[in-house]
């Protein structure tokens, strides 16, 4: 190992202290949190119209501050976006995080403080790489470089003088040089608007560096990694980085790309996987015992205040939010955040699952709204159902019902989705359709877009057209008919789709 490698090592890991603190004290340190949010946002205005400066603890905190989504609390960010001051949080906002998935707009532009992205996004690569030591002591992760797959960044069309990107890219913009110095590509490049001018010379700069981890979406890794595959000739990429040891992922659900990792990229026990949750709204979790696939330890002194509102409660027209404290384990819950950026019991649309206490271990149990998000396109009902309705109205067909799910990559063919629809008058040619629909999903949703360009993450969609009658008969032979049963719109997975292929005699494509 580099004397680099030790002495990074070695104050990364005096970290782990404060990491079993709040392990230990879980109730105390969000309670810390709270009344630190609560008592610096007192003299902004949203801390004025709900009182901040009278609250003392949770019960008031939920009894006067409403429970909000992107769209709600919008008003407010575009003030802070346009310039405004001390709206949602005291001190000036800089960087906006742009995500999509909002019902109203192509993207959702997200506040973050230079407190959030000290405090909360940098920490939480700090913590990741902690509990990976900690774990793997004779690790030598850092003897070489860390590849980060970014987004870029843009102007803030509402003012020039802030920046909006991926998270990812605002977090590079800003690295310390001590962690610019460990990661590869470069910035310029890593910062790249054209992916296909960044992947070609990320491909050619990475396959010749010496390369020990990658974090990253899975999606646009194995992109990259079957490019230096193809490039180097080599069977596998251990061939070329013969010190890797890490792949950190998020985003996406791992699991359908586990195999290809493992058998085609990095054939090995010696390469680890970790997952993390690092959200446009913050970090919230890190995984920190590597055998206990899917499940995170949620961090807790981040400057975020959580609360959990069950499933059979978000409807309401007043729903029930919960403090940690009062959660149960195997629990569906939709995830509410108060974060250091100005977020207050904001509805960051994850739904979430406790697997422990004492830690407190979680996993991602889904969305709170229908959606697909194999690969990172975040496609949801309201931008299907957006989809399906211009289509049929570029091609003149009435739809009655529709589902749709994703095609997962498999040997050479790359992701996708796939959809059944039946409509009330004539079928017109599924490429022709699924043209149109491809269209308009692009149109208003930019995480589709991004994942369509060059058909690199995700391919045109496949449509199959079924007979009138054919969903009905599909519900009743689930026996769910009539009452509060719904066709299942989206699925992350194939479980609705398969079922409904197979009962229609049609061959998955």
């Amino acid at each position: 190992m580099s004397i680099l490698n030790d002495i990074l090592g070695f104050f990364i890991k005096r970290r782990i202290e404060r990491i079993n603190e709040f392990k230990i004290n879980p109730h105390d340190t969000q309670e810390q949190q709270f009344k630190s949010l609560i008592f610096k946002a007192r003299k902004t205005e949203y801390g004025k119209r709900y009182g901040y400066g009278e609250i003392t603890n949770y019960e008031q905190f939920r009894e006067r501050v409403p429970i909000v989504a992107y769209e709600d609390l919008y008003p407010e960010i575009e003030r802070v976006l346009k310039g405004e001051n001390n709206i949602l949080w005291p001190s000036p906002i800089k960087l906006f995080s742009k995500s999509s998935g909002t019902t109203n707009a192509k993207s959702k532009y997200l506040p973050v403080s230079e407190e959030s992205l000290e405090s909360c996004h940098y920490k939480g690569g700090k913590d990741m790489l902690t509990v990976y030591l900690a774990e793997r002591p004779e690790s030598g992760l850092f003897d070489g470089k860390g590849l980060s797959i970014g987004g870029s960044l843009q102007e803030n069309p509402f003012n020039s003088k802030t920046q909006v990107g991926d998270i990812s890219a605002l977090m590079m913009q800003n690295l310390p040089s001590w962690a610019e110095y460990l990661r590869t590509p470069p910035l310029e490049v890593a910062l790249l608007d054209n992916w296909e001018e960044k992947m070609s010379k990320m491909i050619d700069i990475c396959s010749r560096e010496k390369l020990t981890s990658i974090l990253g979406v899975p999606t646009w890794t194995v992109v990259l990694l079957e490019n230096i595959l193809a490039q180097t000739g080599k069977k596998h990429l251990l061939e070329v980085w013969p010190d890797f040891e890490l792949f950190v992922h998020g985003a996406v659900n791992f699991q359908p790309y586990r195999e290809m990792f493992q058998t085609k990229f990095f054939p090995s026990d010696q390469v680890k996987y970790m997952e993390i949750y690092n959200a446009s709204e913050g970090y919230f979790g890190v995984q920190d015992d590597l055998s206990l696939l899917g499940e995170m330890l949620l961090m807790l002194d981040y400057g975020v205040f959580y609360e959990f509102v069950p499933m059979d409660e978000l409807d309401k027209e007043h729903p029930k939010a919960l403090s940690l404290d009062q959660v149960e384990l195997d629990v569906n819950y939709a995830l509410l955040i108060s974060t250091n950026s100005g977020l207050w019991r904001y509805k960051i649309g994850d739904t979430i699952k406790f697997t422990s206490k004492y830690p407190y271990r979680i996993k991602i149990s889904g969305r709170t709204k229908h959606f697909i998000n194999a690969f990172g396109e975040e496609l949801i009902i309201e931008n299907a159902e957006i989809g399906i309705t211009e289509a049929c109205e570029a091609t003149g067909l009435v739809f009655r019902d529709f589902t749709a799910g994703p095609r997962y990559m498999e040997g050479n063919n790359k992701g996708g989705h796939e959809w059944v629809i039946e409509c009330a008058s004539n079928a017109v040619d599924p490429i022709l359709f699924a043209n149109k629909l491809d269209e308009s999903l692009r149109k208003i949703n930019s995480d589709y877009d991004a994942k369509r360009q060059k058909d690199l993450a995700l391919q045109l969609p496949i449509v199959h057209f079924v007979e009138e009658g054919t969903f009905y008969k599909w519900m009743d032979k689930r026996g769910k008919l009539g009452g509060q049963n719904k066709v299942p719109r989206l699925s992350n997975n194939r479980e609705f789709i398969d079922d409904l292929l197979q009962f229609t005699g049609i061959n998955p494509v």
